[in-house]
C-alpha cells in the first residue's frame, strides 16, 4: 500500500505544481513582453528587481514549483526509458530536486540582492 499512497502524492504534487507553473510561466512571458515593448534595458531591468520583495517572492514560487515538478516526471523516465532501480530514480531525482532549488534561489538572489 505503501507504494500506491506514494505514487499517489506524486501524481498529485505534480498537478498541483504544473497549475503552479502555468500561472508562473503566463506572469513570466507577459512581464519579459512589457520590458521588451518598453524597451527597458537589462540595467533597467535590474534596477527595478533590486529590493523588490514581490520580484523574490513570485520567483522564489516559481523555483520552488520547478522543484517539485520536473524531478517527478523525470523518476518516470529514469524508472521507464532508463530502466532505473525506483530508489536510484528516487535519490537522482532528489538530487536534482536540490539542484534545482539551489541554482534557482542563488539566481533570484542575484537579481534582488545584486
Amino acid at each position: 500500500m505503501g507504494d500506491v499512497a506514494r505514487e499517489a502524492r506524486r501524481w498529485y504534487w505534480q498537478r498541483v505544481s504544473a497549475m503552479v507553473l502555468a500561472l508562473c510561466v503566463v506572469v513570466h512571458l507577459a512581464t519579459i513582453v512589457y520590458a521588451v515593448r518598453s524597451g527597458l534595458s537589462a540595467e533597467a531591468l535590474l534596477a527595478r528587481t533590486r529590493g523588490s520583495v514581490a520580484f523574490a517572492a513570485f520567483y522564489t514560487v516559481f523555483v520552488a514549483a520547478c522543484a517539485v515538478h520536473v524531478p517527478i516526471g523525470l523518476v518516470r523516465v529514469g524508472e521507464e526509458w532508463l530502466g532505473l532501480a525506483p530508489r536510484t530514480a528516487d535519490v537522482l531525482s532528489l538530487a536534482l530536486a536540490l539542484l534545482l532549488a539551489v541554482l534557482g534561489m542563488t539566481a533570484v538572489v542575484a537579481m534582488v540582492a545584486g
